[in-house]
Protein backbone atom coordinates (compact mmCIF):
# COMPACT_ATOMS: atom_id res chain seq x y z
CA UNK A 1 0.00 0.00 0.00
CA UNK A 2 2.96 2.31 0.56
CA UNK A 3 3.79 2.41 -3.16
CA UNK A 4 0.24 3.49 -4.00
CA UNK A 5 0.35 6.27 -1.40
CA UNK A 6 3.71 7.41 -2.72
CA UNK A 7 2.38 7.56 -6.29
CA UNK A 8 -0.67 9.52 -5.14
CA UNK A 9 1.67 11.97 -3.44
CA UNK A 10 3.72 12.19 -6.66
CA UNK A 11 0.61 12.87 -8.72
CA UNK A 12 -0.63 15.57 -6.33
CA UNK A 13 2.72 17.36 -6.50
CA UNK A 14 2.73 17.01 -10.30
CA UNK A 15 -0.73 18.59 -10.56
CA UNK A 16 0.24 21.37 -8.13
CA UNK A 17 3.28 22.25 -10.26
CA UNK A 18 1.15 22.21 -13.39
CA UNK A 19 -1.55 24.45 -11.89
CA UNK A 20 0.98 26.96 -10.59
CA UNK A 21 2.73 27.22 -13.95
CA UNK A 22 -0.57 27.50 -15.84
CA UNK A 23 -1.65 30.20 -13.40
CA UNK A 24 1.53 32.15 -14.12
CA UNK A 25 0.95 31.77 -17.85
CA UNK A 26 -2.65 32.97 -17.47
CA UNK A 27 -1.58 36.05 -15.52
CA UNK A 28 1.11 36.90 -18.06
CA UNK A 29 -0.91 36.24 -21.21
CA UNK A 30 -4.41 37.33 -20.19
CA UNK A 31 -3.56 39.71 -17.38
CA UNK A 32 -0.63 41.55 -18.93
CA UNK A 33 -1.70 41.14 -22.55
CA UNK A 34 -5.38 42.09 -22.16
CA UNK A 35 -6.49 43.32 -18.72
CA UNK A 36 -3.50 45.50 -17.80
CA UNK A 37 -2.59 46.60 -21.31
CA UNK A 38 -3.47 50.27 -20.76
CA UNK A 39 -1.39 50.52 -17.59
CA UNK A 40 1.55 48.68 -19.19
CA UNK A 41 1.40 50.82 -22.34
CA UNK A 42 2.80 53.70 -20.29
CA UNK A 43 6.18 51.95 -20.50
CA UNK A 44 8.21 50.98 -23.54
CA UNK A 45 10.35 47.92 -24.29
CA UNK A 46 12.51 48.00 -27.40
CA UNK A 47 10.53 50.93 -28.79
CA UNK A 48 7.16 49.20 -28.36
CA UNK A 49 4.51 49.82 -25.76
CA UNK A 50 4.87 47.20 -23.01
CA UNK A 51 1.22 46.08 -23.17
CA UNK A 52 1.50 45.51 -26.91
CA UNK A 53 4.78 43.65 -26.41
CA UNK A 54 3.18 41.29 -23.84
CA UNK A 55 0.23 40.64 -26.13
CA UNK A 56 2.38 39.96 -29.20
CA UNK A 57 5.68 38.54 -27.93
CA UNK A 58 5.92 38.41 -24.15
CA UNK A 59 3.30 35.72 -23.59
CA UNK A 60 5.08 33.45 -26.07
CA UNK A 61 8.47 33.98 -24.41
CA UNK A 62 6.98 33.30 -20.99
CA UNK A 63 5.32 30.14 -22.31
CA UNK A 64 8.68 28.84 -23.55
CA UNK A 65 10.28 29.67 -20.18
CA UNK A 66 7.43 27.87 -18.41
CA UNK A 67 8.08 24.77 -20.54
CA UNK A 68 11.73 24.75 -19.43
CA UNK A 69 10.69 25.33 -15.82
CA UNK A 70 8.21 22.44 -16.02
CA UNK A 71 10.86 20.08 -17.41
CA UNK A 72 13.34 21.08 -14.70
CA UNK A 73 10.77 20.77 -11.89
CA UNK A 74 9.45 17.43 -13.14
CA UNK A 75 12.94 15.96 -13.51
CA UNK A 76 13.63 16.98 -9.93
CA UNK A 77 10.31 15.51 -8.76
CA UNK A 78 10.95 12.28 -10.70
CA UNK A 79 14.33 11.86 -8.99
CA UNK A 80 12.79 12.56 -5.60
CA UNK A 81 10.17 9.83 -6.08
CA UNK A 82 12.60 7.51 -7.90
CA UNK A 83 10.59 7.36 -11.12
CA UNK A 84 13.20 9.02 -13.31
CA UNK A 85 14.41 7.45 -16.54
CA UNK A 86 18.02 7.03 -15.44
Amino acid sequence: MEHKDRMQQYWKRNVRILLILLGIWFVVSFGCGILLVDELNQFRLGGFKLGFWFAQQGAIYFFVLIIFAYVWLMNRLDREFDVDEE
